[in-house]
């Protein structure tokens, strides 16, 4: 039976091969000849120190013990060309695990995206990035893949108690990602190199009989008695089923004012709002590993930190350690920032969403949207950031320290946000009491992360895609929505995840659900 270790090693020995087998080898009182292979089960950072280490677990197989490496498998999908059809509205994580989990189950997926294939979605964002041009069905979030195509690929979640992380992340390994990700703390793909695994993904879907439809728009949901009989979409097309699966993702705006127009049962939710802030990563390297040089041995190194402002919660949200800020709009007349890190995590900055949490009572001016008024509320800061930014896809953008002394800053230096930056007093992005809120919190940041809080930093407005602002009630037994017979609101856009994962967990569980029902 192979011997299984808990170390704590320095970063040049958990990098190297020979010298971790040298540091076990003297642990387990062996010659390191006779250490026949070491498995790494799990590897994680621990920078609380002045000397950065790192966390192994390890399996460790001697010469004479049985040893396999095992490659994950696909599921043995079957052909579903002549099964029962569910429509899977979205491409994004939750609608495509969806989908294959359907074909695990005997059923046949009907996938429609309004965006395009992977590949085709690249010049809709170059036109973005170099056109200021937003296309409605295709941009950083809509298209193959959704959201976390084009805007990171971290896998890391808290969901656990949700369902089986594991099998996702094998599913992601099963279709080309890096089997690292099983191992790290905090797993990631990297936007460079989703968009095969994501075609991989959808060419078995098609492989074993299912369907994807690109640039087809749902239009209207077609119910009788309570129960959908199918959808239109905006090609004037009736596609005909009585299972759908609702995983438009948190942006789909339209969606949201179907369903409010047809008097769906759907509720304002509560989500967070701020700014995407960029420091060089040299500079948190510094902070995080106590350090003057990472050297080639430790990672670019994230932040998470949490403080109450003002009796709210203000933190750092989709931290990308050697990433770039992306224009995120979807729709003209808006700025929308997010931020992406490609797989080895190699650009010269990190940046990360700054937010506050939001409640229910800041959306009292915009009540008479009713289930709308986030929504709403959340548009009208996309647009002021749209008119600042001098009606163009540049961004607001300020110093960190300026913008906590309400001082604009004469000039804001060159940031990874391609379209680029418009100086402005931030103040005028957000209204006063958020405001206040992310002066305050920034100040308290600086306290707890020394060198933080610099005019080295540049703030982006706004971060406000954090998650939906709107919530499609279901049946926690059933996963059907509250009041209308087999539409299964799924994924971040129903307001029942909040990353890959958690949104790919939830999507195969509606699946699961369809296909007890149809047993």
């Amino acid at each position: 039976m192979p011997q299984e270790l808990l170390l704590l090693v320095i970063p040049e020995t958990a990098t190297n091969e020979l010298l971790l087998k040298q540091h076990i080898a003297k642990l387990i009182q062996v010659d390191a000849k006779e250490i026949k292979h070491i498995s790494i089960l799990k590897r994680s950072i621990d920078a609380r120190q002045k000397a950065v280490k790192f966390n192994l677990k390890v399996s460790i197989y001697l010469l004479g013990e049985p040893f396999q490496s095992t490659k994950i498998e696909l599921p043995a999908y079957r052909n579903v060309s002549n099964s029962q059809e569910v429509i899977v509205v979205g491409a994004g994580p939750a609608g495509l695990f969806a989908a294959l989990q359907l074909i695990e189950l005997g059923l046949k997926p009907i996938v429609i995206e309004r965006g395009k294939d992977v590949r085709g979605r690249r010049r809709d964002l170059k036109a973005i990035n170099v056109d200021h041009i937003v296309d409605e069905d295709s941009n950083y979030c809509f298209g193959e893949g959704g959201a976390g195509t084009y805007s990171d690929g971290k896998l890391y979640t808290r969901s656990k108690k949700r369902g089986d992380v594991t099998r996702i992340l094998e599913l992601f390994v099963a279709y080309g990602a890096s089997p690292d990700i099983l191992v790290e703390a905090h797993p990631h793909i990297g936007t460079n190199k989703l968009p095969q695994i994501i075609q991989d993904i959808r060419e078995k879907i098609i492989e074993m009989g299912g369907q994807v439809l690109f640039e087809t728009r749902l239009t209207d949901i077609i119910i009788k008695n309570n129960e959908v009989q199918g959808v239109v979409t905006q090609k004037g097309d009736t596609i005909l089923a009585n299972k759908i699966i609702l995983a438009t993702g948190h942006s789909a705006r339209d969606i949201f004012e179907l369903l409010d127009r047809k008097q769906i049962f759907i509720e304002a939710k509560a989500f967070a709002l701020g700014v995407r802030a960029e420091h060089p990563q040299s500079l948190i390297d510094s902070i995080q590993y106590s350090c003057d040089y990472r050297g080639e041995h430790l990672p670019p190194s994230p932040y998470s930190i949490v403080k109450q402002v003002g009796g709210r919660g203000m933190y750092s949200f989709c931290m990308c350690p050697g990433g770039v800020i992306a224009p995120c709009a979807t729709s003209p007349g808006e700025v929308v920032t997010n931020g992406w890190s490609p797989s080895k995590r190699d650009q010269a900055t990190a940046n990360s969403g700054i937010v506050v949490e939001l409640k229910l009572e800041d959306f009292v001016p915009f009540a008479k949207f009713g289930a709308l008024a986030g929504m709403e509320f959340q548009k009208s800061i996309e647009q002021k950031a749209w008119h600042l930014a001098g009606e163009t896809q540049k961004v607001p953008a300020q110093k960190m320290v300026d913008f906590t002394q309400n001082k604009i800053s004469k000039n804001i230096p060159k940031t990874s946000y391609v379209p680029g930056t418009t100086s402005v007093e931030m103040g005028q992005v957000f209204p006063g009491f958020l405001t206040q809120i992310l002066r305050e919190g920034f100040v308290e940041f600086g306290k707890s992360m020394r060198g933080f809080l610099t005019n080295e930093a540049v703030l982006h407005a706004p971060e406000s895609r954090t998650s939906s602002p709107v919530r499609i009630p279901r049946n926690p037994e059933t996963l059907e929505h509250v009041q209308i017979k087999g539409l299964y609101p799924c994924g971040e856009g129903a307001g029942y995840a909040g990353g890959i994962i958690s949104a790919a967990i939830d999507g195969e569980q509606c699946a699961m659900k369809i296909g007890e029902l149809l047993k």
